[in-house]
């Protein structure tokens, strides 16, 4: 049950985990909806771009007509959170991009693509995120990124074996794992507060 004025927050919905997220918001007092066009994305407070092969996402993307409207809404502000996927979209430069991929950009960093190993590499481990209380989260990497170098002005909030895996750079947040499969909402609410201080 979503409180009167609740933020309304969308999960770009051409591929990935888009279900989760869309619980997990919903869970955190928000209006959650799936944006697949720029009239949709017109209408929300925040959006959050979900896992997914980052390669694919970027051609969709470009054939949903969205990679324009997505690159201008996320420099007027436009809070927006990334996960796994939506890391490397919302990354400036990728260090071994696929032939054709584009990021929409948000944060000055520069990753690296499935940099945790394959699929069958995947695993979960208790991660320390700056600005989340109660202790650590369970971050699911899966065919994980990680940031390779930040600039300036980003926020490193939490590393695992040495490497970057959760950053923020003013209304953009992006982490390398996925916190929507564990029941463990507080990433997601950290993210809500982020839209409702930028409304």
């Amino acid at each position: 049950m979503t409180t009167p004025g609740s933020p309304v927050i969308g999960v770009l919905a051409l591929q990935g985990d888009v279900r989760e997220h869309l619980i997990a918001l919903a869970a955190a007092d928000t209006v959650a909806r799936p944006v697949r066009r720029p009239e949709e994305l017109a209408e929300v407070d925040g959006l959050v771009i979900p896992g997914g092969e980052s390669t694919t996402m970027s051609k969709l993307v470009a054939l949903f007509g969205m990679l324009e409207p997505l690159r201008e809404r996320i420099a007027a502000g436009l809070p927006v959170y990334g996960t796994c996927a939506g890391l490397i979209m919302v990354a400036d430069k990728i260090l071994d991009p696929r032939s054709g991929q584009e990021t929409l950009g948000g944060i000055d960093m520069i990753v690296r693509r499935n940099a945790f190993g394959r699929q069958n590499e995947s695993f979960e481990a208790a991660v320390e995120v700056a600005g989340v209380e109660d202790g650590p989260v369970e971050g699911v990497f899966i065919r994980a990124p990680w940031v390779e170098s930040v600039g300036a002005e980003v926020e490193v909030l939490a590393e695992h074996r040495g490497h970057i895996v959760a950053v923020r750079q003013g209304n953009v947040l992006a982490t390398s794992f996925h916190p929507e499969l564990t029941g463990d909402h507080r990433v997601h609410a950290l993210f809500v507060d982020m839209v409702r201080a930028a409304s």
